[in-house]
């Protein structure tokens, strides 16, 4: 078994840290936030207070932070992983960030010595849970060869996708298409139901047709259809706007590079731009259903009720 280093334990980094724990691995972890550190340490995680405390002597090191600058200064920083973990470490990022920020994780580590992989996952706080993320990972053939063996009891499903930053192109390229298909379900749900539909049968309908989606069967904007919908929670998070429009921002600037026109992400991130205006950051993204009705309201919405 190994020794492992999480760096991260918010609500993804703490259940799959987790299911480490639950395979035999010795895991230490550290977060700046108490009631992180208490969770984590709920599920056997050791937690320590530094990075250097977390590395020293470990085998393997993960990352799961919010934002590029985040990743930057937990692996850069004079007391960071770069600094203070053993070169024998093999480094796996398991956060969204941009292109930029994953080449220079690459390209830093090699020139210090590490092995590098960058190992975006699809899944939500659900799959976290449940052990059975979708993980993307990009880096040479020998370091992702034992980074899918590793990430197998967080893992439904483990793709290597190629070289350095293969897996973060993969992430959000398939960000990009989970918000497009939310826009697509809030607005054929809302159509179904000014059509006199009723809404269980047309969900099920759509997700045996050719509307299906993963956000129409997992996110359904309409209370009482879908049981994981956080429709029925008040649009409660289960992933937050302020998270997706961070995540589509990344993959826009991916698509500008690249010279594409990505109109439909640039609508679907309108959307977000409004929510995050307007005071809804940190529900649920799906709440873009509330602009497919000229009124701004939604069933399952109170704005109201905090």
């Amino acid at each position: 078994m190994a020794t492992i280093a999480w760096i991260g334990l918010g609500h993804m980094g703490t259940p799959m840290a987790g299911h480490l724990v639950a395979a035999g691995h010795e895991v230490r972890g550290v977060d700046v936030m108490p009631e992180a550190q208490a969770a984590a340490s709920a599920r056997g995680v050791d937690v320590v207070e530094s990075i250097g405390a977390a590395v020293a002597g470990a085998d393997a090191v993960f990352t799961s932070l919010p934002r590029n600058e985040h990743v930057r200064d937990v692996y850069g920083g004079d007391e960071g992983v770069w600094a203070t973990a053993p070169t024998s470490a093999l480094l796996l990022d398991t956060s969204t960030v941009d292109i930029v920020t994953s080449r220079y994780c690459h390209e830093h580590s090699v020139a210090r010595g590490f092995r590098f992989v960058d190992s975006p996952i699809s899944g939500g706080i659900a799959g976290a849970e449940a052990g059975s993320l979708t993980f993307m990972l990009g880096g040479d053939e020998e370091a992702t060869s034992e980074a899918a063996a590793l990430v197998q009891p967080m893992a439904g499903h483990v793709f290597v996708v190629g070289g350095p930053t293969a897996g973060i192109a993969a992430k959000l390229a398939n960000n990009l298409m989970l918000f497009i298909t939310l826009q697509a379900a809030s607005e054929g749900a809302r159509l179904a139901e000014a059509l006199g539909l009723d809404p269980v049968v047309f969900h099920d309908l759509a997700t045996v047709s050719s509307g299906d989606s993963w956000p129409l069967r997992t996110w359904y904007p309409v209370p009482g259809v879908v049981e994981t919908s956080p429709a029925n929670r008040n649009f409660d998070a289960t992933f937050t706007t302020r998270l997706a429009e961070k995540n589509l921002s990344y993959a826009l600037a991916a698509g500008e590079a690249a010279g594409l026109d990505l109109a439909a992400g640039r609508l679907a991130m309108e959307r977000f731009a409004r929510l995050i205006d307007e005071g809804y950051g940190d529900k649920d993204c799906s709440l873009v259903v509330k602009y497919v009705g000229r009124d701004g309201r939604t069933p399952g919405f109170d704005p109201d009720i905090d």
